[in-house]
């Protein structure tokens, strides 16, 4: 069983909106420090926004002022509010601890599939 699932993906049109989740069925959220991160077709796998375990967040350059990173911990839930969407951020997306880094992407047996997002023009 993955230890992470991630939902909420999809195709929208450029300047829209997604917001994707993610829980642990095994363990809590809130005792880890936790990152979205996303790797689109060709290209390298990259963070995209982090969460420490005591509310403090920090996002990418690309991504400043458009995502915001939250948690509900009744929900044992990691959001990624997506806002203003460019083409650019076609990727699939992935949460996972910060330890893991760039390698998240390819974990998935262990750290779930991730989930698509599709951006449109």
């Amino acid at each position: 069983e993955a230890q992470l699932v991630e939902s909420g993906g999809g195709s929208v049109q450029a300047g829209g909106s997604l917001k994707l989740s993610c829980t642990a069925p095994t363990f809590t959220l809130d005792d880890i420090h936790i990152g979205w991160y996303r790797q689109a077709a060709g290209n390298k796998c990259e963070l995209v926004a982090d969460l420490t375990h005591d509310g403090t967040a920090d996002y990418a350059d690309f991504v400043k002022g458009r995502f915001t990173i939250s948690r509900d911990s009744a929900k044992n839930t990691v959001y990624l509010q997506m806002n203003d969407l460019e083409v650019a951020d076609t990727a699939t997306y992935y949460c996972g601890p910060l330890w893991i880094g760039p390698s998240r992407c390819r974990r998935t047996n262990q750290w779930g599939p991730g989930v698509q997002v599709t951006v449109f023009s």
